[in-house]
């Protein structure tokens, strides 16, 4: 790596040379021009209000080393990955993306580190037609904090409140090998599998935006799958005031993953994180449209239980299998643990 004398290079040549975006991004239609007022440089950027009764949907991820990713991961895929999990909160609110703010904090200004990182955070900015507008940089503990803006007609916000008994319950894509790569990388199982082939899963995980918004008018709640699957399907259930029925033998997953024990493949899928895919309710009569959004948009979807009633005074999650057969109440406990960040 290349490291050049603090002196020679400071915060603001940090800003000027790797984190102000291209001028070209505001003509490429990525960022409407009237919608920017000032951008950085300035103490606030200024932006308009969103258009056609729109609002702000603003959301705030920080990643930290050791913590969140380790030491020697790609800068290029860490400034993927620090941007994408925002992108993701938005996708799960059925936003658009707008612009955000980047705060980070570096050990040491190395340039090579901070090119690859740039290229990966602009690279990903780009694609979704996301603009960074501003942030802080500071000596410290690699730390990245990201706050992330959208707009949505209040309307079609898919909130967690707003699911419906007899709903039907989806996820997106696959889930539980960001979880199995981890495991791996710790040493904590030794699988004789292709894993490595998984890792971009847990590294460039991919932000569902497009199936965010194809699921506005269409889905009653949503969320988007970070600290685990049934954690995740909680705060739906917490903030719906409903309970759940999980045919666990039907939640997707990779091939790799289907090739390992069925105690650690459910390990990975119920409880593991970092997936970054969408679980959703629609209504049992939407079934045919979520279906036909499904080969729309390329994206496997797949249902895998169903909204019910609650018989108590707290929500409670029923886990099947395939035969419809509950999991013993002392497993399922242990497969409803979702990541702590203090445990």
């Amino acid at each position: 790596m290349t490291f050049e004398d603090s002196d020679a290079i400071g915060e603001f040549d940090v800003i000027r040379r790797f984190f102000k975006p291209l001028k070209g991004n505001l003509s490429q239609g990525h960022f409407p021009e009237t919608s920017l007022l000032l951008g950085i440089g300035d103490d606030c950027a200024l932006l308009n209000a969103p258009v056609n009764g729109e609002v702000y949907a603003i959301t705030s991820d920080m990643l930290v080393e050791g913590r969140h990713f380790f030491k020697d991961t790609s800068p290029s895929l860490l400034g993927h990955k620090c941007l994408a999990v925002n992108l993701s909160d938005l996708a799960a609110m059925g936003a658009k993306p707008i612009a955000y703010n980047l705060s980070i904090a570096l050990p040491n200004i190395d340039v090579d580190w901070l090119e690859q990182f740039s290229n990966g955070l602009h690279a990903i900015a780009d694609f979704y037609g996301c603009t960074l507008i501003g942030g802080d940089t500071t000596a410290g503990p690699l730390t990245i904090s990201i706050t992330a803006i959208g707009s949505v007609a209040p309307k079609h916000a898919l909130r967690r409140s707003g699911a419906n008994i007899g709903d039907d319950i989806w996820i997106s894509n696959t889930v539980g090998d960001a979880r199995l790569v981890l495991g791996c990388r710790r040493g904590e199982w030794h699988i004789e599998l292709p894993w490595q082939e998984l890792a971009v899963r847990m590294d460039a995980p991919t932000p569902r935006i497009d199936l965010g918004l194809g699921l506005r008018g269409l889905a009653t709640s949503a969320i988007d799958i970070s600290d685990g699957l049934l954690g995740d399907l909680r705060h739906i259930l917490n903030a719906s005031k409903v309970s759940a029925d999980i045919v666990i033998d039907d939640i997707p997953c990779s091939p790799v993953l289907r090739e390992v024990s069925l105690e650690l493949r459910r390990l990975c899928t119920l409880k593991g994180g970092d997936d970054y895919e969408l679980c959703f309710t629609t209504p049992k009569k939407q079934r045919a449209l979520v279906q036909t959004l499904s080969e729309y948009l390329q994206l496997p979807l797949t249902r895998i239980g169903e909204i019910t009633a609650m018989t108590s005074e707290q929500p409670e999650m029923a886990l099947l299998e395939k035969d419809g057969v509950p999991l013993p109440a002392d497993l399922a406990k242990q497969y409803m643990r979702s990541f702590d960040h203090f445990k």
